[in-house]
């Protein structure tokens, strides 16, 4: 019985012997990044971003600051604000992605890195000059307008190449090229430009009562 135990478990290494490797050998190797990964390299746009500061109201662990002033330079408009902070502190990050979420301008968007790895934490904290000057390699992750991406025509024109939640993505943050403030956009469909108070006017069917009419007695039969 000992002896029949230890061929079954040599046989079991043998087995394994034969199959594929299905490691990777990291760096050297990389494995094809989803669209849609949460990672630390955060991609900002400041000229879609008015300084809200939606994303630091949102964040669960308040890792974002933000320290605006006036900018005067939009008086009669209501004026706008000049971001002078905008700081991330990402050893605390947690990738929920809320902060993206909170954003009503699609100015923040998660990254596609992971290797942001530092020996000191005061090199963790994301800066403003760091956000502005960082290539722009958004994820996709809460920003549909993005799924399917393959140039700069695409987005623009709101057709879409592939549908959401397909995995056979074309868009690639890490090898693709930096995209611009224009082309991440916003949503392509037009559903929200029939939506007044929060009422998709163009879906809801009409019934007796909304046309102020009665609506018909019951019968006994029905």
């Amino acid at each position: 019985m000992y002896g029949l135990a230890m061929v079954k478990g040599l046989m079991v290494t043998l087995k394994n012997l034969t199959r594929k490797p299905f490691t990777v050998q990291y760096p050297e190797e990389r494995v094809r990044q989803h669209p849609r990964f949460r990672g630390e390299e955060f991609v900002w746009y400041e000229e879609r971003c008015t300084g809200c500061a939606s994303c630091a109201k949102y964040c669960p662990l308040g890792i974002i600051r933000i320290e605006t002033s006036p900018s005067g330079s939009a008086i009669p408009q209501g004026d706008k604000y000049r971001l002078e902070v905008f700081d991330i502190e990402l050893q605390r990050c947690m990738f929920c992605g809320l902060c993206v979420e909170a954003c009503p301008y699609d100015a923040l968007f998660m990254g596609s890195g992971f290797e942001q790895g530092q020996y000191s934490r005061k090199n963790m904290i994301i800066t403003i000059d760091q956000l502005r000057n960082a290539e722009k390699h958004p994820s996709t992750w809460f920003r549909p307008q993005l799924e399917g991406y393959e140039g700069d025509t695409s987005i623009r024109r709101g057709t879409p190449t592939i549908a959401q939640g397909d995995s056979r993505f074309t868009y690639d943050p890490r090898g693709g090229p930096p995209l611009g403030w224009r082309e991440v956009g916003r949503e392509a469909w037009r559903w929200h430009q029939k939506e007044k108070a929060g009422m998709r006017l163009g879906q809801i069917p009409e019934t007796p009562e909304s046309a102020g009419e009665k609506a018909p007695e019951p019968r006994a039969d029905d």
